[in-house]
């Protein structure tokens, strides 16, 4: 179905609060995101998530403690401070005015919830979303929704800082803005090397800050974004939604024409996809560990579960969708968190979580073969977390695999940031591909995409205490399983330490 004229019904959802996090709701269309500023030692990342992902992260509490009051914290106004003097001048460029960000979101036409909730009890994929949305509007392209088209005016000559948010659920996205250069200098909150490009590839989850200069003919240009689906043979939203930029009324010009609009990429364009998230750079040189204490092999993919006897499910052959990393299919606990059963010793552990996920995958095989034996298609549910030192450096090769559908998976991890070292086609080999480590300049990000039937290498120092989520941000793959967590041991001293949750902390 379309989006419905005047369609844009905001929602006030109970909130809970994660300890040292700071929170605020914006509903358009019918879906509601939260705004999670997050905490670490080198940044402060701002990261639009749908409310629907706090769903699944209510079982494990990754900061203090979880207060279920909805009590509203003051928010911070410290930002991401890209348009600074000194960084313009050194780089050259002559005006940069902030603008709004530009969130991208996927819109239902039914309660996005629900949409997850019916995949969830069958078994079956979920329902493909309507429309995409730009800060909340479709867009000219859908059947009565033009007259609300998000526009953006500008003045001619300006240079404008654009910050893109990929709020969506299961939706990677191309972006493009008709006749205009972007240039990337921002990345999940870090800065990169400015990066010129035409096209941006935007994971769920992900950020990307860029600066463009409004110098073309005055006028009308569409910004448009549509799916970049890598997986063959999975249905997808093949609409694209559009914003316009205006500087036609800055030289008094008409505006009555239409918009200039820009060559997308087609939707399963990987080599677009992986040339963008390959070519950004840090700003400066990394400070990387000289030594690796835990080097992690994880293997990232969708697989099938069974369905139960006497049970109707709506997988392919009667089956039930999974998902896995290292064939553990991840399972949110049912009583207490794992962060409360750990600070609650054996005995509150004992049933809750168990310690021994695998550093390795349990069976080694041809991850990214065209015929992966169906010997191999059914992970093994379970709640396992993989336990590190405090100041352990990790060094992590996520790779993908072919076993149901070969896909890009974007992968992050709550309460990090870390090195992107590099990405590569097929199976990893340690013997060839070690030599491909950019080990002076990586990106630092909070979210790699694991490149469909290849891999990706991060490296980070485990730093800060607690149970630390690490997920595929396509939230299909969250509620299959997709996912484990780090449960990162305390260091010395109050500032290595994480305080206990509270023993009448409230359930969510």
């Amino acid at each position: 179905m379309q989006p419905t004229c005047g369609s844009n019904n905001s929602r006030t959802p109970k909130l809970c609060s994660l300890g040292g996090t700071e929170q605020r709701t914006a509903g358009s269309l019918d879906q509601c995101t939260l705004l999670i500023r997050t905490n670490t030692d080198r940044s402060e990342s701002l990261i639009i998530l749908p409310m629907l992902m706090l769903v699944h992260f209510l079982s494990i509490i990754t900061t203090k403690f979880i207060s279920c009051q909805g009590k509203k914290e003051k928010e911070r106004k410290r930002g991401f401070m890209l348009a600074s003097e000194a960084f313009r001048k050194a780089n050259g460029f002559r005006v940069v005015s902030p603008s709004e960000p530009e969130e991208l979101w996927e819109w239902w036409d039914m309660n996005p919830i629900d949409v997850v909730r019916t995949a969830t009890r069958t078994g079956a994929a979920p329902n493909i979303s309507d429309a995409l949305t730009v800060n909340g509007q479709p867009g000219d392209l859908y059947r009565c929704s033009s007259k609300d088209t998000t526009t953006f005016p500008v003045k001619s000559g300006e240079t404008n800082l654009l910050r893109f948010i990929n709020a969506a659920l299961n939706t990677e996205l191309f972006v493009s803005l008709a006749g205009h250069t972007m240039t990337v200098v921002g990345a999940d909150a870090s800065y990169t090397k400015p990066y010129s490009t035409s096209v941006l590839m935007i994971a769920p989850g992900q950020t990307t800050d860029v600066l463009v200069t409004f110098d073309q003919p005055p006028g009308r240009y569409y910004l448009a974004a549509r799916a970049y689906a890598s997986a063959q043979g999975v249905p997808f939203d093949n609409t694209t939604t559009t914003a316009i930029f205006d500087y036609s009324s800055s030289s008094g010009s008409s505006s009555s024409s239409s918009p200039a609009m820009p060559t997308l990429p087609a939707y399963n364009d990987t080599a677009t996809a992986t040339t963008f998230t390959t070519s950004l750079r840090g700003l400066r040189k990394a400070e990387l560990p000289s030594r690796i204490d835990e080097n992690l092999f994880f293997t990232v993919g969708v697989g099938l579960f069974n369905c139960s006897s006497g049970q109707k499910c709506g997988g392919p052959n009667n089956t039930r969708f999974a998902a896995s990393m290292n064939n553990v299919s991840f399972v949110l606990p049912s009583t207490v968190s794992i962060l409360q059963a750990h600070y609650g010793g054996a005995q509150v552990q004992q049933g809750v979580f168990t310690d021994d996920f695998p550093a390795n995958p349990p069976v080694q095989f041809d991850y990214t073969a065209q015929n992966v034996s169906r010997a191999l298609w059914q992970p093994a549910p379970g709640t396992k977390v993989y336990r590190l030192k405090y100041g352990a450096a990790v060094q992590l090769v996520l790779q993908g695999t072919n076993i149901f559908a070969g896909e890009n998976h974007p992968i992050h991890i709550h309460g990090y940031d870390f090195y992107i070292l590099a990405e590569g086609f097929g199976n990893f080999d340690a013997a060839t591909d070690t030599a491909k480590f950019n080990l002076d300049d990586p990106p630092m990000r909070n979210t790699v995409g694991v490149p469909v039937n290849g891999w990706a290498v991060i490296r980070f120092v485990a730093d800060n205490p607690g149970v630390w989520l690490m997920h595929c941000h396509l939230d299909v793959h969250i509620t299959w399983g997709l996912a484990m967590a780090f449960l990162v041991e305390d260091g010395v001293g109050e500032l290595q330490s994480l305080e206990a949750p509270p023993p009448d902390l409230p359930l969510c």
